[in-house]
C-alpha cells in the first residue's frame, strides 16, 4: 500500500457528468480531501460537437452553487414556451394539440439552452483552475479491486492508487460496469438520432418546438441569436440515407420537418448521428463502486432529460458523500452506497421508462392511435394545474431532490 498514491474518490470519465462531479467535491468537501479525475481524452480537448443540451432549472442551480453558471449565462437561451405537434409528415398543417409557458414563476426559465461546445469549455477552464484534483489524462482505469478498507485502481499508463470509492462516469459502454459484472437492461432502438444546427430568418422567441412524427421525434430547440439546435430522430434506413446525402438534399429534408414559420432556413454547423438506446444498470453501485451518468442509465433523447438526470446523480452522490466525510464515516461503505441507489435508480429507471414509452406511442402512424393521444394532449392542454405539474417535473424541481439541485450549498 506504501507505494500507491491514495485518495478519497477516484473518478473514471471526464465527461460532463464525471467533471462536473469531481468540480463539487472539490468545491464542497472537507479540506484536505483528495479526488482524482482519470479520463481517455486529454485535458482542455476541443471535439467537434453538432449537439446542444436543455439544461433544466435544478441543474442550473447545481452549477450556481459550483461557480459555474454565471460563465456559461451568457451564452444560454431560455426556453420560454414548448409546442408540441402530432401529424404524419405530408400534412399540409401541423396543428397545435399542446402549448406549455416554460416559466417557473416569473422571470424564471425551466430549462436553459447550451451549446455542448460552450459547456465543455467552460467546464475544462474550471478544471484547469482546481489545484485539488489530480487529472490523469489521456489514460483509463484497467482493472481495480475492492478489499474491506478501500479499492486499489490500476491505469493504464502504469502505477496505481488507491480510494475509499471508485466513481464510473465512462459512459454507456462502461468497462468499469462490466468488470463489476452489473448487468443492464437494455435494447437498442430501430432509429438513429441526427443532430445539426440552423440559422433561420425569423427569431424563435425562445419557443422549442416538438413534432411527433412517424419516422420519430423532431425538436426544434432555441439557441441564441436566429438560430436552434435540431434533434431529429428517424428510423435507421431513413436516417442512414439523409446522413449520406448531399447538403444540399439533407437541407430539403431538413426543410420537409422544419415548417415554415420560421422563414427560410440555413445549416449553421456540421450534422451528426447516433444509435439510440435504452439502458438502465441493475445496480447502480458494487463494493466500493458507484455508477453515475450513461454508465448508470441511457435514454432517449425526445425530452432532452439524459445530461440532467446525470446531474441528479451528481448532486445526490456529492451529498451524501460530502455528509459522511463530515461525520467521519467510510464514504465507500455499503451503507453510503446503498443511500445512494435508493435515491438515484428508481427515479432514472422510471425517467427512462417515461422517455422510452413516449418515444413508442408517439413513433407511428396508426390513425386511430394517433386520435386517442391528440385527444390526451388536448385534456393536457385545458388542464393549466396539470401543465404546471408537468412544468416543475421537467424543470427537476419536483418531489425529493438533493440540496444542490435547489441551489442549496452543502
Amino acid at each position: 500500500m506504501a507505494d500507491k498514491t491514495q485518495y478519497d474518490v477516484i473518478i473514471a470519465g471526464g465527461g460532463f457528468v464525471g467533471t462536473t462531479l469531481a468540480l463539487a467535491l472539490a468545491a464542497l468537501a472537507p479540506k484536505g480531501f483528495r479526488v482524482a479525475l482519470i479520463d481517455a481524452e486529454p485535458p482542455q480537448k476541443d471535439k467537434a460537437d453538432a449537439r446542444a443540451s436543455a439544461l433544466s432549472a435544478a441543474s442550473k442551480s447545481l452549477l450556481s452553487v459550483l461557480g459555474i453558471w454565471p460563465e456559461l449565462a451568457g451564452d444560454a437561451q431560455p426556453i420560454t414556451s414548448i409546442d408540441i405537434t402530432d401529424s404524419s409528415l405530408d400534412a399540409p398543417l401541423r396543428p397545435h394539440f399542446l402549448g406549455f409557458d416554460d416559466d417557473l414563476r416569473p422571470g424564471e426559465s425551466g430549462a436553459y439552452m447550451i451549446e455542448n461546445a460552450n459547456l465543455a469549455h467552460v467546464l475544462s477552464a474550471a478544471l484547469a483552475r482546481e489545484a485539488d484534483i489530480a487529472i490523469f489524462a489521456p489514460d483509463s482505469v484497467t482493472g481495480f479491486s475492492a478489499t474491506p478498507f478501500d479499492i486499489e485502481v490500476q491505469r493504464a499508463k502504469g502505477g496505481a492508487a488507491s480510494a475509499k470509492l471508485l466513481v464510473a462516469a465512462d459512459g454507456k459502454r462502461s468497462r468499469l460496469r462490466e468488470t463489476a459484472h452489473i448487468k443492464c437492461v437494455s435494447w437498442s432502438y430501430p432509429q438513429v438520432g441526427i443532430v445539426t444546427t440552423v440559422k433561420h430568418e425569423k427569431p424563435h422567441g425562445g419557443k422549442a418546438v416538438q413534432h411527433f412524427l412517424p419516422g420519430g421525434p423532431f425538436a426544434i430547440l432555441p439557441l441564441k441569436g436566429n438560430r436552434s439546435s435540431i434533434v431529429w430522430t428517424e428510423d435507421k434506413a431513413t436516417g442512414k440515407a439523409i446522413m449520406a446525402a448531399d447538403e444540399a438534399t439533407f437541407l430539403a429534408e431538413l426543410a420537409k420537418r422544419f415548417g415554415t414559420k420560421l422563414g427560410d432556413i440555413a445549416l449553421a454547423g456540421p450534422r451528426q448521428s447516433f444509435p439510440l438506446d435504452f439502458q438502465v444498470a441493475r445496480s447502480f453501485v458494487a463494493k466500493r463502486l458507484a455508477l453515475v451518468g450513461d454508465a448508470a442509465h441511457a435514454v432517449h433523447p425526445l425530452a432532452g432529460q439524459g445530461l440532467n438526470i446525470g446531474f441528479r446523480d451528481v448532486a445526490a452522490l456529492t451529498e451524501i458523500i460530502v455528509e459522511s466525510a463530515r461525520l467521519g464515516l467510510d464514504i465507500g461503505a455499503s451503507g453510503p452506497l446503498e443511500r445512494y441507489e435508493r435515491w438515484r435508480r428508481f427515479d432514472s429507471a422510471f425517467s427512462a421508462a417515461v422517455m422510452d414509452g413516449l418515444n413508442r406511442l408517439f413513433s407511428n402512424d396508426n390513425a386511430p392511435l394517433r386520435a386517442l393521444r391528440d385527444l390526451g394532449l388536448g385534456v393536457v392542454d385545458r388542464a393549466p394545474w396539470l401543465k404546471r405539474v408537468l412544468v416543475r417535473e421537467a424543470a427537476g424541481v419536483s418531489g425529493t431532490i438533493p440540496r444542490l439541485l435547489k441551489g442549496e450549498r452543502l
